[in-house]
């Protein structure tokens, strides 16, 4: 039984919504396994992906597509049939898509941002971010720098997160430590969150579902909740709304850790005293 298996509900549980985002699928570092277990897991009202699905960018320099990247496709087109609403919402990695704003498949929409209605009223701007990254919108060429800077990282981390498992040790994210050590990587996500609370502020809304920085939080930003659905390269992070409208941060690496602790003490349970 693998990792991803072991973390996964044994039933489907029934919540009211879950955001993903930031899944890259057509890169290597994608964790596409882990989400489609993830996925397989719940049953839920609505999905929302918010931004960076597919991988335009990568796809654009050469074709990478295993199957267990179409399996994460199948798996929501699955819970689309079955009556899950899938709303597409799109990012900067994926911005081939957002020509097609506010196309209606079925139970599938693509849109540009949202506007979700939580079970105890709270009215949450769902959107990528990109929109407020002066990086991203004003100095392209070096989003596209620090891209390839971000995968050189990811490249050290799957070789490391490879013989972490061989010692039977479990997922760390090497580039989510450098950016909380990095004095310029932690002002550039203050700054990034900040601007959208702004927008939330000014809008009149009570918060914000976003993606883009795969930093995942929950959090306070002055009045306005701000939640950050990390992302499925490196840290497999998701948020999920529960019938309450309790928002909760999923993380596969905690999950991983309450599934070995339970199998340790299963097993001690059943040694003979």
């Amino acid at each position: 039984m693998t990792s991803a298996e072991l973390t996964r509900p044994s039933r489907k549980q029934r919540v009211r919504t879950l955001w993903i985002s930031d899944v890259h699928l057509g890169t290597r570092d994608c964790q596409a396994e882990h989400l489609a277990h993830f996925l397989k897991g719940y049953h839920a009202d609505r999905v929302y992906l918010v931004g960076d699905i597919i991988d335009g960018w990568k796809l654009r320099s050469g074709m990478y597509w295993p199957q267990a990247h179409s399996n994460v496709i199948r798996r929501l087109l699955t819970m689309s049939k079955r009556g899950t609403e899938v709303i597409y919402v799109t990012g900067n990695h994926d911005e081939f898509l957002r020509r097609y704003s506010k196309l209606i498949l079925g139970n599938i929409q693509l849109v540009d941002e949202a506007i979700h209605i939580t079970a105890d009223g709270r009215h949450l701007l769902v959107i990528h971010g990109d929109q407020f990254d002066v990086i991203t919108r004003y100095h392209r060429w070096l989003a596209f720098l620090g891209d390839s800077a971000y995968e050189f990282s990811l490249t050290l981390n799957r070789w490391l997160n490879h013989w972490r498992a061989r010692y039977g040790y479990g997922y760390w994210s090497l580039s989510a430590y450098l950016k909380r050590k990095v004095k310029t990587a932690v002002s550039f996500i203050s700054d990034f969150e900040e601007a959208i609370a702004h927008e939330c502020t000014r809008r009149g809304l009570h918060g914000v579902v976003c993606g883009h920085i795969h930093h995942a939080e929950i959090r306070k930003v002055g009045e306005v909740d701000y939640l950050n659905c990390g992302d499925w390269v490196e840290s497999c992070t998701a948020l999920i709304e529960h019938w309450d409208g309790s928002i909760e941060l999923y993380r596969l690496a905690d999950a991983q850790a309450r599934e070995a602790q339970l199998k340790a003490e299963l097993v001690k349970v059943a040694q003979p005293v």
